[in-house]
């Protein structure tokens, strides 16, 4: 079957099976030779076969050693708002920014509570993770290859912004048709170190832009008590670690939006309003566990 397809049915008249897209000679000409050769290798390994095996992986897997690393300390609210959600329609899910384990933490939470189909998808920074075989290692280990599509953001790397153009067409895509897609994405743009959990970097336009054109399913999530050391993270869940939190919130409906014209205010209004769902999630993480 391809790529991430159901069959077809008198009552599933309207699944369309997931076609990777395919950057033009200009973009792909500006990346070097490993930065290629990462590329084709990722974008190989979330396609059809491959791409089912590794979400094999991340389920059955990447999701158990997660547990065991955190069944101590995790606690878990509203993830029946994900179970509910239209599996024939890409997901994405929103998410403050303070560790590094944030999106594989809650993957490894969903694939183990609920019973909802994932294809999941991450698009990151392709620093590292694109510009070395070792980056290429650890988007295998640690994202079983779904730390995709890459983006070229970093300033010195300016002249690579042309084959970002392929990585917002192809994220585009992503996050407007799929079964069972779902994209976990920081509206921040990067991790916020400040030390109160509650606090949050001003949200990027981006993230609206891409939801203005896609027009996924989006749910807003909150997380807190993850770290970024991860032996102090293991040893915690058996020495009295903080508790980790994490509140999945009901579907946002951003309809109005829709109704605006597409330009840079309202995509910053999408942000913006993102982020104000995450804090009210916030907001009731600070009542029930007493933080100020």
């Amino acid at each position: 079957m391809p790529d991430n397809a159901i069959k077809k049915t008198d009552s599933n008249p309207a699944i369309v099976p997931y076609e990777p897209l395919v950057p033009t000679e200009q973009e792909i000409a500006v990346l070097g030779p490993t930065e290629r050769r990462g590329f084709w290798l990722t974008r190989r390994m979330n396609q059809g076969n491959w791409k089912r095996l590794w979400t094999f992986c991340q389920r059955h897997i990447g999701s158990l050693w997660i547990y065991l690393a955190t069944y101590n300390l995790m606690n878990v609210f509203g993830v029946e708002n994900v179970e509910k959600s239209d599996v024939t329609r890409p997901l994405m899910l929103v998410a403050n920014h303070r560790s590094f384990f944030d999106m594989y933490t809650v993957s490894s939470v969903l694939f183990r509570r609920t019973k909802r189909p994932m294809m999941l998808y991450f698009p990151v920074r392709a620093k590292f993770f694109y510009t070395s075989p070792a980056g290429w290692f650890v988007n295998l280990v640690m994202g079983w290859w779904s730390m995709y599509p890459p983006f070229f953001r970093e300033a010195r790397e300016a002249e690579k912004r042309e084959f970002d153009k392929f990585s917002m067409r192809e994220l585009t895509h992503i996050c407007s048709e799929g079964y069972g897609h779902m994209i976990g994405f920081h509206p921040e743009g990067k991790r916020n170190l400040n030390e109160d959990p509650y606090s949050f970097l001003p949200a990027q336009p981006g993230i609206g832009k891409l939801i203005y054109a896609a027009r996924p399913q989006v749910i807003p999530v909150f997380i807190a008590g993850l770290g970024n050391d991860l032996p102090k993270q293991i040893i915690g869940n058996w020495t009295g670690g903080e508790k980790i939190r994490i509140w999945f919130g009901e579907p946002v409906d951003l309809s109005d939006f829709y109704e605006r014209p597409d330009r840079l205010r309202t995509h910053k209004e999408i942000a913006d309003f993102l982020m104000e769902k995450i804090g009210d999630l916030g907001e009731k993480d600070r009542s029930q566990f007493g933080k100020s």
